[in-house]
Order: structure tokens, then sequence, then C-alpha cells
């Protein structure tokens, strides 16, 4: 779906933000980037739906060179909700954001009132209806960029740091919402400093790190790599912490789930009773 050749991009401050990446992502894939901030992650999947364009290199979006193709036409399969949800949000109320992509792709109005029920019962934000946007919570403005970008179906989705500004409840919702867009054959690439909803859902993970890729792989090697990081600033899930300490015990080291530690632990407790 996305192929990335011998990306490099330089802003217009002479800052080098991504310095060589090569990357595939096939149809239907989850992949969470990850690193340190400044680390060229936002940067990199800008360039997926053609909002930055490469300096040198090539990024392929099903088949086509984002350098032919402008954002609108982009859009239309590639849809991006931003860290900050003001950025993209700009009409009088909720069911108006939600219709305004879908009026400008041409969908009939019948087919418009469809989805926007749609979306807005998806989102849990029904209530929201006749609300301006901007009188919401954050969390509750970022669930609005979200239906107004799912109400056209796009082939991709791409989430930056979706996790923020989201309680407990709402967490759980959203990654069981982005596991059911990922079995639906939806290609889902997310932006995130959260360990522990990358671990929770154990999608490809690609760590980078001053414009680079530093690594890639499942989420259970990753997040379980000490050496890889540290180097990249990330911290553990709290599980893998946990298990770290008691490897003097015998226990595995790349445990990154709570169900599987569970698991494991009563296993243990029924083989020593």
């Amino acid at each position: 779906m996305i192929e990335v050749k011998n990306l490099h991009f330089t802003y217009s401050t002479g800052i080098e933000a991504l310095n060589g990446i090569n990357l595939t992502i096939d149809d239907g894939e989850f992949l969470a980037v990850m690193g340190q901030n400044g680390a060229g992650k936002t940067t990199l999947v800008k360039h997926f739906n053609g909002l930055l364009k490469p300096t040198t290199g090539e990024v392929l979006v099903d088949g086509i060179s984002t350098r032919e193709l402008s954002v609108a036409k982009l859009a239309r399969n590639v849809g991006f909700v931003f860290q900050n949800p003001d950025h993209q949000l700009f009409s009088e109320t909720v069911e108006d954001e939600i219709a305004f992509a879908l009026k400008n792709f041409g969908f009939e109005e019948n087919v418009i009132k469809k989805q926007v029920d749609w979306a807005l019962n998806l989102l849990d934000i029904v209530q929201y209806r006749k609300t301006s946007p901007f009188m919401l919570s954050g969390g509750e403005r970022k669930r609005v960029a979200l239906a107004s970008i799912l109400a056209w179906d796009p082939k991709v989705v791409i989430l930056d740091e979706p996790t923020i500004g989201q309680d407990h409840q709402q967490k759980e919702k959203l990654q069981q919402f982005i596991l059911q867009l990922n079995a639906q054959k939806k290609t889902v690439v997310v932006v995130t400093h959260d360990v522990e909803f990358v671990a929770e859902c154990n999608p490809r993970v690609l760590v980078m790190n001053e414009g680079k890729i530093l690594s890639e792989g499942l989420a259970e090697k990753i997040l379980t790599n000490k050496e890889l990081i540290e180097q990249a600033s990330i911290v553990p899930p709290q599980i893998t912490q946990i298990f770290l300490e008691l490897i003097d015990l015998g226990l595995p080291t790349d445990v990154i789930d709570v169900h599987e530690a569970t698991k494991i632990l009563l296993d243990r407790l029924r083989k020593n009773s």
C-alpha cells in the first residue's frame, strides 16, 4: 500500500528531518511508529498523504508517487488524524464537521446522512451532533476528528498520538476499534509514545531516531530489546519491567501483554502447588 524509497526531507529552516528512509507497508497492515520527540515520526507519516513532499527520494501510495497527486486526491484513500485535532476542525457543529469531506468527495445526500450517523455512533459522540467541536474536551475533539476521517472509508488511516487526552475507558475502546479496522483489512499507521497501548495491540513497530529507522519488528521483540529501547529513549511496558525484575525466577523477558503474563504466572503457581 505504501512504499518509501530512500526518502530525505529537509525543512526550509535547514533541519534535515528524514535521512534515507526505506520502508514498505503492506495493504491491511497495522504499523506503530515510535521514537523520542524529534525522531522524525510525524514528518514521515505526513509524506503518506502528501502534506509533505520528498526533498529527494520517492513515496508511493497504492503504486502512485505522491509527487503526482494533490493532497485532496490522496486524502480520498489516506485519512490523517492530527495529534492536535484543532488543526483540522473548523465547522460549526460536529455533524457538519463529519459531513464536510463527504460533500467535497461528491457523495449523495442520503449516503452522507447514513455515514454521518454511522460515524457518530461508532465514536460515541451522537449527543454532540449539534454542538460546536470547540466546546468539547480535547479527547472528544480527537474522536470527532477521527469520525470525520472514517466517514468516507479511506483505505489507509493514519493516527498521530491517538491516545493523548483519552481516559482509560476510551483508550480501551480505541484499541478495540483500531484492531477492528485492521481486521477489516484497513491499513493502519499509528504514531505514538504510548508503550502500553502498543503492547496490547502488538502491531509491527518501527523505531525511529534522528530521522532514520533504528529497528523494526513485532512489538514483543522491539519493546523487550533493552539496548534498543534505551537508545531510542522508550520506556518498556510496566509488565515487561516487572518480569525483567523477576528474571532470577526463570521468567521470560519478552512478555509485553498483561494477559500473557497472567497465564505464565498462573501456570507457574499450579506447577509449584
